[in-house]
């Protein structure tokens, strides 16, 4: 696979000049392993499903400015209907201080763009980027690494509790043609605090482009962070992204990750269980449609005992769309007390809609409750058939039903206006149109 572009814009983005010694090595460390193991390939396991080809041939060159002329009524459709709160928005992978507000926060809770926060919470990022997400855990975190320029950082001080959402906004736009961007996040939250974060990848336009995102959350013992992904970029786009946790003692990690856009898409979450008595829960819906491939790749890894997970992944195929769900809970020696259940469903609409499904348990525990499973199927018959003989036509209870086994996983979602917005967003997709 042809990787030559990749490579000279690593070669170019080593050589900066006037950055800190810490982030110098981390993306040598990036380019030296990028430069060795190179792309995936569908001979890896966990890339089986997934061919990162389209990626690898991708003519794109990392993009050194913002873009067009982006206004607060474009991005109006991407806030969820809401203006109080704090909101960075990023233009073609670059921090835009015009467009984002609400930046004072309470008290301990600290929010800035990575430029900035390199400076100002210099000892908080230099002890903690790079640190949970390292560059030898795959190609893209690799090339995150050695690439990324810009980004945030959301800091919580102990017993700090952001009232109002936190929301990344990382907009593409027409000027994205033919570009890559690496967005790195960094969510540290000390002991005993709280927030949610809301991650938006969405696009303006119908272009070609790479977006390759690392997210890396840290939580101390008893902190809680509610973490949303949308994705939301462009039909014609290419998306990567990778959020991985370390929990601590009695903290809480809440994990949704929606996918509707981009041709080719991946999502890795992986948190670990480092103390006892703390719980994640991971919940997912993607769609998609035409010729998408919609990837999720989630590890949940229990080192303490005493600790549980939960996760419910759902999925709508039509057309010849593929999806890929690989979901890996593994209980360590330690990890007696154990309670972990993962689910996997997806709704096939199309005869040619294809779904590759492979929950896992490996454990190694012998004190435990965990159970896995999957589904896949169409659309009930016997429901179909109840709704059209009480007056409802096929096509619309076509729509209805499809609506309601997208929007049972909406349910979980805790903060109402980001739940009502999908919701409208899920319904509007199945009512399109007559089909």
């Amino acid at each position: 696979m042809t990787t030559s572009a990749y490579l000279e814009d690593v070669k170019a983005a080593t050589s900066r000049d006037g950055e800190p010694r810490w982030l110098r090595d981390l993306r040598a460390r990036g380019a030296a392993q990028f430069a060795k193991v190179g792309f995936p390939t569908t001979r890896d396991e966990d890339w089986k499903y997934t061919s990162a080809a389209p990626i690898a041939e991708l003519d794109v060159r990392a993009l050194q400015e913002p873009g067009g002329e982006v206004t607060a009524e474009q991005l109006a459709p991407y806030t969820f209907g809401e203006h109080g709160w704090t909101t960075l928005v990023f233009v073609n992978g670059r921090y835009d201080a015009e467009l984002s507000s609400g930046l004072a926060l309470e008290a301990g809770v600290r929010v800035l763009p990575l430029g900035e926060a390199r400076e100002e919470m210099a000892d908080v990022v230099e002890r903690t980027l790079g640190s949970i997400c390292t560059v030898e855990q795959s190609a893209f975190v690799a090339l995150n690494a050695a690439l990324h320029s810009d980004g945030a950082v959301v800091h919580l001080a102990p017993g700090a509790y952001a009232a109002k959402p936190i929301h990344l906004l990382f907009v593409s736009d027409a000027l994205a043609a033919k570009g890559a961007s690496h967005p790195r996040v960094l969510i540290v939250a000390e002991p005993n605090s709280k927030a949610t974060v809301i991650e938006s990848y969405v696009a303006l336009g119908q272009a070609t482009y790479l977006t390759n995102s690392v997210t890396e959350i840290s939580l101390a013992d008893g902190a809680t962070i509610a973490h949303y992904k949308i994705q939301r970029e462009s039909p014609r786009s290419y998306h990567v992204a990778t959020i991985d946790a370390r929990q601590g003692r009695d903290s809480h990690f809440v994990s949704f990750s929606f996918a509707t856009g981009a041709a080719l898409s991946r999502t890795n979450v992986w948190t670990v269980l480092g103390g006892e008595g703390c719980g994640a829960t991971l919940n997912g819906l993607y769609m998609a449609d035409g010729e998408q491939h919609v990837d999720h790749q989630t590890r949940i890894e229990h080192q303490k005992e005493n600790c549980y997970s939960r996760e419910v992944y759902r999925g709508v195929l039509d057309d010849t769309a593929h999806g890929v769900f690989n979901g890996k809970v593994y209980v360590h020696p330690e990890a007696q007390k154990t309670d972990g259940k993962q689910e996997n469903h997806t709704l096939l609409l199309s005869p040619r809609a294809v779904i590759d499904t492979k929950p896992q348990l490996e454990i190694f525990a012998d004190d435990v409750k965990c159970t896995h499973g999957a589904t896949v199927g169409r659309i009930d018959a016997t429901s179909l058939f109840y709704m059209k003989s009480r007056g409802v036509g096929a096509v619309r209870a076509r729509q209805l039903l499809t609506y309601a086994f997208a929007a049972d996983v909406l349910e979980q979602i805790e903060l109402e206006p980001l739940r009502n917005s999908l919701e409208e967003l899920t319904l509007a997709r199945f009512t399109r149109d007559d089909r």
